[in-house]
């Protein structure tokens, strides 16, 4: 189903006539997709800056996608103007769960695409982004580390949501990874990696597997906070 739905969808970009390049990225590029659960990681490169026009018609077909074929699947795409590649800093339109927002093309996602990604429309990753060196992938996972996890540290109540707790863990437990190794560690690995207690790692394994498990969630809260705020530091440590 998965990927009849990315065929789909490379399908009606190709239609558009200025997406240039459609690649797969995350777990399904990792080969670490749960259905159900893992999200579908897409992006876009496209000929020429994506203007007011052209988000509408994304939009549109998105939103079409996301009540047919694609629902339930979490299929987003970031979409990047070619031209703006080399700009690590630079905002791009993004659909994510059910809307266009402005976000970067993550170093972590440029990894993934880069070491583990493969294209459905154009030129394999490594032909059209820059190599991504194991100090690289280090950087990478210190500026999400510093940046949004460290404002998330900042503000102990957002941990009471189930689904940022669970997150967090295996965020914490990926950029450890990345800082030491310099390369990426999948998601079902990094909750054997995380730390937490074996029964909260049996009950993220479980959910990770698409079960319905529940955990405490005042405690499940705490323990990824504390995780985060250590992690956090740990990655503002100089090198």
């Amino acid at each position: 189903m998965r990927l009849r739905v990315v065929e789909e969808f490379a399908a009606e970009l190709a239609a558009l006539g200025w997406v240039s390049d459609l690649l797969v990225a995350g777990s399904l590029a990792t080969g670490d997709y749960r259905p159900g659960v893992s999200d579908l990681d897409l992006v876009a490169l496209t000929d020429g800056p994506v203007d007011a026009a052209r988000e509408g018609a994304l939009a549109t077909l998105h939103r079409r996608l996301d009540a047919g074929s694609a629902a339930g699947l979490h299929l987003g795409c970031v979409y990047v103007d070619s031209a703006t590649i080399p700009d690590v800093q630079r905002k791009h339109p993004t659909w994510t769960h059910g809307q266009l927002v402005q976000r970067i093309l993550s170093g972590i996602t440029r990894a993934e695409l880069v070491r583990h990604g493969h294209a459905v429309i154009g030129r394999p990753p490594g032909e059209v982004l820059p190599p991504m060196s194991d100090d690289d992938v280090r950087a990478a996972a210190r500026a999400e580390l510093t940046g949004y996890w460290a404002w998330a540290a900042r503000r102990p109540w957002l941990w009471l949501d189930p689904t940022l707790a669970d997150l967090g863990l295996t965020s914490m437990a990926r950029g450890r990874h990345a800082l030491h190794h310099g390369n990426l560690l999948t998601k079902t690995a990094a909750v054997e990696a995380a730390h937490a207690p074996g029964w909260l790692i049996g009950q993220l394994a479980g959910r990770r597997r698409g079960e319905p498990v529940t955990s405490p969630r005042l405690r499940t809260a705490l323990i990824a906070w504390r995780d985060a705020r250590r992690t956090v530091r740990q990655a503002r440590r100089p090198t």
